[in-house]
C-alpha cells in the first residue's frame, strides 16, 4: 500500500538539500517513521553518510527496526540497525540507525562532530514523535544545532511529529521550511460517555468487553500504569476464550513486547497498554481504541528535591493521539471514558517535560558538553532555579566543581544513567561493593519485585534478587527479578565484575545509597519511631509497622514528597560514621528564647543533621553578636528596654521625615530591625541574657543614626519643650505618623497668648491639650485665638465654680498668665 508521505518526497527532498533544518507535519498512518527514511538514504547531500532516527521510546524503536528491516528484507543489523541502552545491534553495512534520544547525547559528548570512525559519519538526524517535548529530545537538538552552526554546516535535521507547534519554525530562528502531509484518510467514531465515571480505570473492563460485542477488530486499551493494567488483565482474562489479553508497557521483556505488538492469526486481541502506545509503535489490527483518559508521570518538586509520580488527565492532543491509533489501516473506534462535556475542558498539549523533570541529568551533559545552560539554543529554557537545584545536587555528587564539569562527573556520564546511579556504581566500585552496587542500582530502576506490605527495607529486595538468581522461589514478582537481574548483568559486565551471591549487609546498602542520595540521609527524630529528619532539610516518614522503624540513621531511595512529609517506600539503614566521615564542625551560638539567653555549642552536622555536640567554654565574639543580633530581630523591638525619651526621639524623627522628607532617616521599628549593625550592635558588648537587653540605654544608639548637622536640626526643628506664656517649659508629645505634636498645657499658662505655638520652624501648629487646673483637658484646639473669643467663656462658666481658688477673667487677653492659685499671686 503506497503511504501518503511518499507523495511529499520531491519537497522534502528539495527542503532537505536546501536548508539545514526541515519541519514535516504528517498524521499517524502517513508512513513517516517506516516509510520515509529509507527514501532519503541515497540523496547527493548524505554522500553516503548514515542517518539517524530518533525514536523517544524503547519499545517504539525496536519496531520501527523491525519494520525497517523487514521492508528491505532484511534483519535487523545489515542496513538498518538499532542503538538503544544496554543493545546495539549495528555493522558495517549500517546505513539508517534507529535510536534513542539518550543516545544520541552520549554520542555526541564523544564525537560532537557527528563524523567519527567508531560510529560513522551521519548527515542526517530525524527527530520522529517530536510533539512528545522529551527531556532528551530537547537537549538532543539543543547539540545538534549548536554543531550545525559551529562544526558542520553540511549536517541535516529533520523534525516529524503528527502535531507541530505552529510557532515552531520562527522559534527556530525563522526561514525553516514546514512540510505537511494529509495521512491516510480513515475515519476514526469517537464514542462519549454521558457522564464521567468516579474511577476511569476501573471503567476500562466493562467498555473492553463492550467493545469486543460491538466492534471487529483488535482493541487497544490505555491505562495509567503497570498496576492498573495487571488489574485489567486479571479481570479480563478467561471472559473470552476466543481473545487474547495481552499487556504491553516499558518493562516487560522484548519477547512479551513483541508478542503484543505482531499480529495474532487465531484469535482476536487485546492490549492493555500505557502511554508508549500513543505515538509511533503501531498495532497491527487495532480497529478499536478504549481510552481511559488517564496518564501517569513523574512530577519534580524543586523545593524539595524530590518527585512524586501522579496520575492525571491526558491532554487533548494526547487523546487525538491514541484515538488515531484505530484508524492506522481501517476505518476504527475510540471509546472515550469521560463525557462530552469535559472534552473541551482537557489541557490542549502537554508541556515540554524541560519545564517540570529533575534537570541533574541534562545539567551534567551541558557541563560535560563545556557550556553553560542559558548559551545552548534551547525551544524552551529550563527553569532557573530547576538549574540551581541540579548544580547543587551534582555538586554533592562530586560532579561539579564551580559550575565546571570534575574527572567524577566525566566518569559518570560514560555510565548510562542518573547521575545519582551513575555515582552509586563508580563509587561502590571503588568501595569494593561493585557487584552490590549494580544489583542495587538494578533494583532502583525497576518497580518494587515484592508484594505490597513488604516494608521499605532495600536489603530484603537485594536478598530477594539473589535468592532468584541462585533459582530459588521466592514470593515476589518474578518477572520484575528477571528484569532486575538482566540490568545488573549488563552493569558488571561494564564494571567486570562477577556476581555476588552472599547475603547483604544492611548497611552496605545503605551506604551505596548514600552515595546516590547524600541529602536523604535521614536521622529518627527525637521521641518517634518512625519520623525522620532527612539532611537535605525535609521531613519524611515510614510506612506504621515498616521493618526499619527505629534504626537511628537511614537513606530513602525511593520517597513520595507529598504536600507535607514525604512518604518514604525504600530505604536502608547507615551506619553513623558513614555521615561522620563527611561532617562539618561549627561552632554555633543561638539564643534561647525560651530561657532568655544564649546557647554555645561546637557542632558535628552532616546538612541538617546534629551528629554531636560539646558546650564551648570560650564563645566567639563575632558569633555572639550575631546570635543576639537575630534574638532582637525575631522577637522584636520590644525586647529592649526602651524609655519615653527614647520613643519621642523616635517619634521626633520620623515627623520631620513626614514633614520634611527623606533627608530625615526612617527610624520607623521596621527600619530599625532592618539595620540593627547601624545603631544597636555596637552597643550589645556583653549581653548573654535577657536582662542584659534591658540595660542597654537605647536614646545615645538610636542619637547615632543622625548624620550632622541634623542633630542640631532636631532640636531646633522638633524641640522636646515649648516656653509658654507663664515662664515655664512644658513638654511636647509627638507622634510617629507625623500629626502635630501636642503641648498639654494649663488653661491659665496661655492667657494673653494669640497665636497657636508651632515647631517645625513655624510650619507646623502644636495641637493644645488645654487643661483645668487638676490636669483634665477642657478644650483641645489648633486655633487658640478663636478659643479666647468664644471657647474660654463656656469653659469659664462650667469651671470657675469647681475651681474658685483658680482665676477666671473676664477678659483672658489682658490676664496674667500663671500656674499659680490667687491667692498666691497676691502674695
Amino acid at each position: 500500500m503506497s503511504l501518503p508521505v511518499l507523495e511529499l518526497l520531491p519537497q522534502l527532498k528539495a527542503a532537505l538539500a536546501a536548508h539545514p533544518l526541515t519541519l514535516l507535519q504528517a498524521p499517524p498512518g502517513a508512513g513517516k517513521s517506516t516509510g520515509l527514511p529509507l527514501e532519503l538514504l541515497h540523496e547527493p547531500w548524505l554522500a553516503g553518510q548514515r542517518l539517524l532516527l530518533l525514536q523517544p521510546r524503547r519499545v517504539a524503536a525496536r519496531a520501527v527496526a523491525a519494520r525497517l528491516a523487514a521492508s528491505l528484507g532484511e534483519k535487523v543489523g545489515q542496513t538498518v540497525g538499532l542503538r538503544v541502552r544496554f543493545e546495539t545491534n549495528v555493522s558495517a553495512a549500517t546505513r539508517l540507525e534507529v535510536v534513542t534520544e539518550g543516545i544520541l547525547t552520549r554520542r555526541l559528548q564523544h564525537d560532537p562532530e557527528l563524523l567519527g570512525p567508531q560510529w560513522g559519519a551521519v548527515g542526517l538526524v530525524i527527530f520522529d514523535e517530536f510533539h512528545e517535548r522529551s527531556l532528551n529530545a530537547d537537549l538532543s537538538l539543543a547539540l545538534v544545532r549548536e554543531v550545525q552552526g559551529a562544526l558542520r554546516g553540511d549536517l541535516r535535521v529533520l523534525i516529524m511529529s503528527a502535531t507541530l507547534d505552529p510557532s515552531l519554525p520562527e522559534r527556530l530562528g525563522g526561514g525553516v521550511p514546514i512540510i505537511e502531509s494529509r495521512g491516510r484518510s480513515f475515519p476514526v467514531e469517537v464514542r462519549y460517555l454521558a457522564a464521567d465515571p468516579a474511577d476511569p480505570s476501573a471503567a476500562v473492563t466493562g467498555a473492553v468487553l463492550r467493545a469486543l460485542d460491538e466492534e471487529s477488530g483488535d482493541v487497544l486499551a490505555f491505562l495509567p500504569g503497570v498496576a492498573e493494567i495487571r488489574r485489567s488483565l486479571a479481570a479480563l482474562r478467561g471472559w473470552r476464550p476466543d481473545v487474547a489479553v495481552l499487556p504491553l508497557y516499558g518493562d516487560l521483556p522484548i519477547a512479551e513486547q513483541n508478542r503484543a505488538i505482531a499480529p495474532d492469526p487465531l484469535r482476536r486481541k487485546v492490549v492493555l497498554a500505557t502511554s508508549i502506545a500513543e505515538t509511533s509503535l503501531t498495532i497491527d489490527g487495532v480497529r478499536v481504541v478504549v481510552d481511559s483518559g488517564l496518564t501517569r508521570t513523574q512530577q519534580f518538586d524543586p523545593g524539595s528535591g524530590l518527585s512524586r509520580l501522579v496520575t492525571v488527565r491526558v491532554t487533548r492532543d494526547s487523546a487525538d493521539q491514541r484515538a488515531g491509533r484505530a484508524g492506522r489501516t481501517a476505518p476504527g473506534v475510540a471509546y472515550r471514558l469521560w463525557s462530552e462535556r469535559t472534552q473541551p475542558l482537557l489541557t490542549a498539549a502537554r508541556a515540554p517535560e524541560i519545564l517540570g523533570a529533575d534537570l541533574a541529568p541534562l545539567v551534567l551533559e551541558v557541563a560535560g558538553w563545556g557550556a553553560q545552560v542559558p548559551d545552548l539554543p534551547w525551544l524552551d529554557a529550563p527553569p532557573a532555579m530547576r538549574v540551581t537545584a541540579a548544580q547543587t545536587l551534582l555538586s554533592d555528587l562530586e560532579a561539579l566543581r564551580e559550575g565546571q564539569i570534575t574527572t567524577q562527573g566525566r566518569a559518570l556520564l560514560d555510565l548510562p544513567t542518573h547521575p545519582r546511579l551513575a555515582h552509586l556504581l563508580s563509587g561502590g566500585a571503588q568501595l569494593g561493593l561493585g557487584a552490590l552496587a549494580a544489583d542495587v542500582a538494578a533494583l532502583l530502576e525497576e518497580r518494587d519485585p515484592l508484594p505490597r506490605g513488604s516494608g521499605s527495607d532495600l536489603t530484603r529486595r537485594v536478598s530477594a534478587l539473589r535468592a532468584h538468581r541462585a533459582g530459588q522461589r521466592i514470593e515476589g514478582d518474578a518477572a520484575v527479578l528477571d528484569r532486575a537481574e538482566r540490568l545488573s548483568q549488563q552493569w558488571r559486565r561494564l564494571l567486570r565484575l562477577p556476581a555476588d551471591d552472599r547475603a547483604p549487609a544492611p548497611e552496605q546498602v545503605g551506604q551505596l545509597l548514600f552515595l546516590a542520595y547524600p541529602e536523604r540521609a535521614g536521622q529518627l527524630r527525637a521521641g518517634s519511631t518512625d519520623r525522620y529528619l532527612l539532611a537535605g532539610g525535609q521531613g519524611a516518614r515510614l510506612p506504621e509497622a515498616d521493618d526499619l522503624a527505629s534504626e537511628p540513621y537511614l537513606v530513602a531511595a525511593h520517597l513520595d514528597a507529598g504536600s507535607g512529609e514525604g512518604r518514604i517506600y525504600l530505604a536502608a539503614p547507615l551506619d553513623p560514621a558513614v555521615l561522620e566521615a563527611q561532617a562539618e564542625v561549627s561552632d554555633t551560638v543561638a539564643w534561647d528564647s525560651r530561657s532568655g539567653s544564649l546557647t554555645a555549642a561546637r557542632e558535628r552536622r552532616y546538612g541538617r543533621l546534629l551528629l554531636g555536640s560539646q558546650p564551648l567554654t570560650r564563645v566567639p565574639e563575632a558569633l555572639r553578636l550575631e546570635a543576639v543580633r537575630a534574638a532582637v530581630q525575631r522577637e522584636g523591638l520590644e525586647s529592649l528596654a526602651w524609655t519615653d525619651e527614647a520613643r519621642q526621639w523616635q517619634a521626633r524623627v520620623l515627623s520631620l521625615r513626614c514633614w520634611r522628607g527623606e533627608e530625615w532617616p526612617d527610624v520607623s521599628d521596621a527600619a530599625l530591625l532592618s539595620r540593627l549593625d547601624d545603631w544597636l550592635t555596637p552597643h550589645l558588648g556583653g549581653v548573654r541574657r535577657r536582662e542584659d537587653l534591658g540595660r542597654i540605654h537605647l536614646l545615645p544608639a538610636l542619637q547615632s543614626l543622625l548624620p550632622w548637622p541634623l542633630p542640631r536640626q532636631l532640636d531646633e526643628l522638633a524641640p522636646t519643650h515649648l516656653g509658654v506664656p507663664s515662664g515655664h517649659s512644658v513638654k511636647l508629645t509627638y507622634r510617629p505618623d507625623g500629626e502635630a505634636p501636642i503641648l498639654a498645657v494649663k488653661l491659665q499658662e496661655l492667657f494673653g497668648l494669640a497665636d497657636t505655638p508651632s515647631v517645625n520652624a513655624g510650619r507646623t501648629p502644636v495641637l493644645l491639650h488645654l487643661l483645668s487646673p487638676a490636669r483634665r483637658p477642657v478644650q483641645i484646639t489648633q486655633d487658640l485665638r478663636s478659643f479666647w473669643n468664644g471657647g474660654y467663656f463656656e469653659v469659664r462658666k462650667d469651671l470657675r465654680g469647681q475651681y474658685p481658688k483658680h482665676p477666671w477673667p473676664d477678659d483672658p487677653w489682658s490676664a496674667v498668665p500663671t500656674r499659680a492659685t490667687k491667692k498666691r499671686m497676691e502674695r
